[in-house]
């Protein structure tokens, strides 16, 4: 085996789900009985996460909620434990009738669910009957939630108005012009929101204006600092027309660190361009340049990549929201928040599920790749769909978890190069397009394990294609007696550590 000097990406991990990867004899026991591709969760830990959410909350003497973006993961588990937290502390965010539908049987009482995204009449009329908070995006959807109310005879329903396109005068800025955040198809424009509080000011005896939100698909500190604080300000106006607005919801966006080592992130993007630019092998499957390209000796785009490492990402990345001075007011919007009496809401998905889970998945074959002799395809029992860190742009490298440790591999020892490939008959069934460096040959059995995969990558793109089994899930806890284990649908949080109730 030809070798190469490796670049790594290893992952971040952190109690409990590092001492959960040195057990692998536990994993192997899971695997074995439940098959492969298998998502393992510890619930715990999502009770951890709401707590340094909290904390932050705790900090700048703030009052609000946290909602969990119910999208991210499918996990009854995850949604059950959340649902034993602090009832005032912790809500849920669902964007699907089918995602109302289960938050309420995992133990979410309506009071605690924001209602997001596209909604249909049916779940409009779910949402509304047990009492759930709806975040309108449009006047057309006010007009469409007033007549369901009128005609079923349904109580006063709580709203969240979605806004979107906030400007800010550049001069605060430095640039003397004005500036207007990314474009949203969710959301009603700033600037176009005048017909959304007429339309709250008549609908009065239907809906109660709880707050107002926002949804920027960004991470630039700067101009979410803008987005609160404008809509801190819109509360102000909301007032005076007689509303009475409470709650400013920023959603989420909070960020994840996968990768553990800043240098290691830096130094295979920049290997990235060079393979594009030809001036090193390529790092990847046929040459994919992750939306970069050479141009004439030079590397045009813009690479549609996760930022795997980041330093500032979660509850920090809140902290820091809430601490940087807004443009316009020029104070933290912490303190405009407290000034004005308003509570804040979140709405964090892939940061609340943040050391969750791995997702484990078999080795079946290893054979070299096609015309490239120094790396191998390494084929596993799960496909694209099973785990999708790669889809959303996540890129970080598996944990190899060798049956028999104790086996002497002989010339397959040292750092390998290997592409991930799936169980279907497709050319595009790629777990990695890159190469990924594992420390020595892996062999059919082996189990490579998918870390920090909670956040959308578990169950987002799931199928059942080629009727291959999708990946079941367990729940995995702690106690004096060791770990314990049951499936996802089993886990209920009023037992103890051996599964008798408390």
């Amino acid at each position: 085996m030809l070798r190469e000097q490796p670049l790594y990406l290893k992952p971040r991990t952190e109690p409990p789900l590092d001492s959960l990867l040195r057990d692998p004899s536990f994993l192997y026991a899971l695997s074995d009985a439940l098959g492969s591709p298998l998502n393992v969760l510890v619930p715990e830990s999502v009770a951890d996460n709401v707590d340094r959410f909290r904390s932050v909350y705790r900090r700048h003497h703030l009052s609000g909620r946290v909602f969990f973006a119910h999208k991210s993961n499918r996990s009854s588990a995850l949604v059950r434990r959340l649902a034993a937290c602090d009832h005032a502390a912790v809500g849920v965010d669902v964007a699907s009738l089918g995602e109302l539908q289960h938050a309420l049987s995992c133990g979410f009482t309506g009071d605690r669910v924001m209602a997001t995204g596209p909604k249909d009449l049916e779940f409009l009329w779910l949402a509304a009957r047990v009492g759930a908070t709806v975040a309108l995006d449009a006047p057309a959807e006010l007009e469409r939630l007033t007549s369901l109310v009128r005609a079923r005879g349904i109580g006063r329903v709580k709203v969240l108005v979605r806004l979107s396109e906030f400007e800010a005068d550049g001069a605060y800025a430095g640039q003397g012009t004005r500036m207007l955040s990314r474009r949203s198809r969710f959301g009603t424009p700033v600037a176009e929101a005048d017909a959304m509080w007429k339309a709250l000011d008549r609908h009065r005896e239907h809906v109660e204006l709880m707050g107002i939100a926002y949804h920027l698909d960004t991470t630039a500190l700067d101009e979410k600092a803008r987005a609160l604080e404008r809509c801190v300000l819109i509360m102000d106006e909301c007032r005076v027309r007689g509303l009475s607005p409470r709650a400013v919801d920023i959603g989420g966006g909070f960020g994840v660190g996968y990768v553990a080592d800043a240098g290691e992130w830096e130094q295979w993007t920049t290997a990235l361009s060079d393979a594009v630019l030809g001036a090193r092998p390529p790092l990847t499957w046929r040459g994919h340049g992750y939306g970069l390209r050479n141009e004439g000796g030079t590397v045009r785009g813009a690479p549609a990549l996760y930022p795997a490492h980041r330093s500032l990402a979660g509850p920090e990345y809140l902290d820091a929201l809430l601490t940087r001075p807004a443009p316009s007011l020029g104070r933290p919007p912490a303190t405009l928040l407290l000034e004005h009496l308003d509570d804040l809401y979140i709405e964090p998905g892939r940061a609340l599920v943040d050391q969750c889970g791995v997702t484990l998945a078999r080795v079946v074959d290893v054979r070299p790749a096609p015309g490239d002799p120094a790396r191998l395809l390494v084929r596993l029992a799960m496909n694209a769909g099973d785990m999708s860190l790669e889809e959303h742009g996540v890129l970080v490298d598996p944990v190899l978890l060798p049956r028999d440790a104790d086996i002497d591999g002989g010339g397959d020892q040292g750092p390998v190069g290997v592409y991930l490939v799936g169980n279907l008959c497709l050319e595009a069934d790629l777990i990695t397009r890159r190469v990924v460096y594992l420390p020595r040959v892996p062999r059919a059995g082996d189990l490579l394990a998918f870390v920090n995969t909670a956040g959308y990558a578990m169950d987002f793109h799931a199928h059942h294609a080629q009727r291959q089994p999708a990946a079941r899930t367990v729940a995995v806890t702690e106690g004096a007696g060791g770990r314990h284990w049951c499936l996802d649908e089993d886990y209920w949080p009023l037992t103890d550590q051996q599964g008798v109730p408390s």
